[in-house]
């Protein structure tokens, strides 16, 4: 079966096609994070417009990459939510007018269970069950994976993302937005040790997490040499390493708990963040010493993309799932609500 995948919930359209039997035929992806970087952040109704305008061909694009005519197509599957509402319901009004126009069913797709199942694209996936750690600019979830559809909850951000708050601390460092990118760069030049970040809510039992004490801090060290001698690049440097040590050393420490409370030995990461070369290093050490294994996506698939869409809602329809003609777009929608296969 071929399932034409569609994301659209937040600043990227994604297309892809994928086969049940032959793996991820064709991907396209384009970025509007030039568009809004000139404004600092996302703007929701620029997003929504742009979506309008690449969507479409994108489609044609993606047909003529996998070599595949519209009469092969056996589901169309969409992104649902969670992500901003106008960038859903485009893609979500796309998908039903061409599953209706093509005779085919349309897939609702939950974003996070997208990123959850990425790493199934790779040569190697993992196998159920195992500990999830999804982590973006929107989302810092530890979730618990028995199964597609079987999703326990063992943790999240109380605040901001681990992903939002990279963007918070870049930008309190002068950076452009997206910062997380550009402040995992800078960490690189940085000396590690100079600064001691706190590790915040590690320190009490459980799996949730928050950073809004971590931004604070930031905050405060770098008005504190604004204030003295003066910001320089190394100190910037420092305080950008010292900023992702927290956050990493954070989010190993909350996947141990989480791998040694459901005695899984599988931890995958997905999301934006998993593609911090710091993460995956401080993870990979921390699986070694519980003898378990890490999972991640390749980076393209990391982002929000329409490969993770076409799988899921290709998983779903193999099951013997589909959707009624109804546009559904959930802006929040938790995990938990989801069908099992």
């Amino acid at each position: 079966m071929r399932v034409l995948g569609i994301e659209t919930s937040c600043d990227e359209t994604g297309v892809a096609i994928y086969d049940t039997e032959k793996g991820l035929l064709g991907d396209t992806l384009y970025s509007q994070v030039a568009m809004h970087a000139e404004y600092g952040g996302i703007v929701p109704e620029l997003a929504s417009r742009d979506h309008i305008k690449r969507l479409i061909p994108l489609i044609k694009e993606v047909l003529v990459l996998a070599n595949t005519s519209k009469q092969e197509i056996d589901a169309i599957a969409y992104t649902a939510g969670p992500g901003l509402i106008g960038a859903l319901m485009v893609g979500a009004s796309t998908a039903r007018a061409i599953a209706f126009a093509w005779g085919v069913p349309a897939m609702t797709v939950h974003h996070m269970e997208g990123h959850l199942l990425a790493p199934m694209l790779e040569d190697s996936p993992p196998e159920f069950p195992f500990v999830a750690l999804l982590v973006s600019g929107g989302h810092t979830q530890l979730v618990e994976v028995k199964a597609i559809g079987e999703y326990q909850l063992l943790g999240e951000s109380l605040d901001d993302a681990a992903g939002e708050a990279f963007d918070k601390a870049a930008k309190m460092l002068g950076m452009d937005y997206p910062g997380g990118p550009l402040i995992a760069k800078l960490a690189q030049s940085g000396d590690r040790t100079r600064f001691k970040f706190p590790r915040p809510m590690v320190d009490r039992p459980g799996m949730d997490m928050s950073f809004s004490g971590l931004k604070t801090f930031t905050l405060n060290t770098v008005n504190k040499f604004k204030n003295a001698d003066g910001l320089d690049d190394q100190t910037k440097a420092d305080i950008a390493a010292a900023f992702e040590e927290a956050v990493v050393d954070t989010l190993a420490i909350k996947c141990r708990r989480a791998l040694q409370h459901t005695k899984y030995k599988k931890l995958i990461i997905a999301g934006g963040v998993s593609a911090n070369s710091r993460l995956r290093e401080k993870l990979q050490a921390m699986v070694e010493k519980e003898r378990a294994s890490l999972f991640y996506a390749r980076p393209e698939f990391c982002t929000d993309n329409g490969a993770m869409i076409a799988y899921a809602g290709a998983q779903r329809l193999a099951a013997g799932q589909s959707s009624d003609l109804t546009i559904l777009a959930r802006p929040r929608w938790p995990m938990d609500e989801l069908e099992g296969l």
